[in-house]
């Protein structure tokens, strides 16, 4: 009895002593890197634990794919595009025919596309939801086709810009960095560049069509969804020569740092860092260069849906869930290495995503985001085109009151 006692003893104490003799699998598969292709084709760059995770999100999809199959197979094929709500671009009117059925898919849609839009289903999903389908509906069949041949030899500012950023864009590509890439990429970079004059060519652009192009597999459809961003989703004159909807930007997320995460916005004040050093490039490129590309998909399913309001929330929720890490700082350097690092292995979409959604819960939030962040915007949208003619007796679309209007469908209430 003794003796088996002593070497349980002996056995007890040799298994304290394990972490001590050899590190921990856990830390083991830490250190071991692996590289792979993900569904886009970008090379992933992460340790065992972050494959597992990448497993896991893998299987989310799928399942999530059998919900979005199921109620193809109930309500119809394009049952989401049931009439819901008018778009943001005809003045957020609810109207008076709606439906229960409508609203009852609204309600399904939302939730749906917050947990993440199948990758078979997202081009189509996206084409419709965003207005891109409505949008290229208005003009002859024939457009982009006629757009690319008569801009095809001509030399602009824009033009030269994109040709020295192609090769720069997503280097490495199995398909973005080929001959045959770059020559779709420019296409539709330098299509919209000769429709719009005012944005012509921002750098930040090239991410975003590029990645439109691997969901979209079509030129056409990129170039459309690039057109409704720029033009109905996204805060107007972000890619101006001013970026003056940039700064309006910049402000704006600096004020909702400050009311939702005051330790964090008063300790980046003490250390005088400025949020723009991280939140231009996630802004203009739509978290594309941040964010591994699954993730920022799945941020863009919202964005579609939602709104602009989208980038806001996903900006805050890096922050948060970084919080403690942060505080600790006493560099910029510090904080901009924290911030990439989180970006660069948030493999897991619901992470992120669940931050967010408990930062949009507060009604609080959503007050301040109407009336402390919309309102400056009008504001300085009103200085910077003080200039221009009066609009006469019709609706100014940048006067508060829609301004006001717009958002306050947009947040929900």
């Amino acid at each position: 009895m003794f003796g088996t006692q002593s070497k349980r003893d002996l056995a007890l104490e040799l298994q304290a002593q394990i972490p001590i003799l050899r590190p921990s699998i856990h830390a083991r598969r830490a250190n071991l890197t692996v590289k792979f292709q993900d569904l886009y084709g970008f090379t992933v760059e992460g340790n065992v634990d972050d494959v597992n995770v990448l497993n896991e999100v893998r299987e989310k999809v799928r399942q999530q794919g059998r919900v979005w199959w199921a109620l193809e197979a109930s309500k119809g094929a394009n049952w989401y595009l049931q009439p819901q709500v008018s778009s943001i671009s005809e003045g957020i009117v609810l109207k008076s025919s709606l439906k229960l059925s409508a609203l009852a898919n609204a309600i399904t849609l939302k939730k749906l596309i917050r947990k993440g839009i199948p990758p078979v289903l997202r081009p189509k999903v996206w084409f419709s939801l965003s207005g891109a389908a409505k949008k290229k509906s208005t003009v002859p069949e024939s457009y982009y086709n006629d757009l690319t041949k008569a801009v095809e030899g001509k030399v602009t500012p824009a033009t030269r810009q994109i040709d020295h950023d192609l090769p720069r864009t997503f280097p490495g590509h199995p398909w973005l960095d080929t001959p045959e890439g770059h020559a779709a990429l420019r296409r539709v970079l330098v299509g919209y560049s000769f429709r719009d004059s005012d944005v012509g060519y921002c750098q930040g652009l090239n991410y975003v069509a590029a990645l439109l192009l691997l969901v979209m597999k079509t030129e056409e459809d990129a170039f459309w969804m690039l057109a409704v961003l720029l033009e109905n989703v996204l805060v107007n004159d972000c890619y101006t020569n001013n970026l003056s909807g940039c700064h309006v930007e910049q402000r704006v997320f600096k004020d909702l740092l400050a009311k939702k995460c005051p330790r964090i916005a008063t300790h980046l004040e003490a250390l005088e860092f400025d949020v723009s050093l991280v939140a231009t490039e996630w802004f203009l490129c739509l978290f594309s260069k941040s964010l591994p590309s699954e993730t920022t998909l799945r941020v863009w399913d919202v964005l579609f849906y939602e709104g602009a309001k989208v980038l806001f929330h996903v900006a805050l929720a890096i922050f948060k869930m970084k919080e403690e890490e942060l505080l600790l700082t006493h560099q910029v350097g510090d904080i901009i290495n924290i911030l990439q690092r989180t970006t660069h292995h948030l493999f897991d979409p619901d992470e992120l995503l669940t931050v967010r959604q408990a930062l949009i819960c507060s009604s609080t939030f959503l007050l301040f985001c109407i009336f402390s962040c919309i309102f400056p915007h009008y504001l300085w949208r009103n200085e910077l085109k003080s200039n221009r003619p009066s609009s006469g007796n019709k609706l100014d679309r940048t006067s508060f009151p829609f301004v006001l209007s717009q958002h306050l469908y947009e947040f929900g209430l």
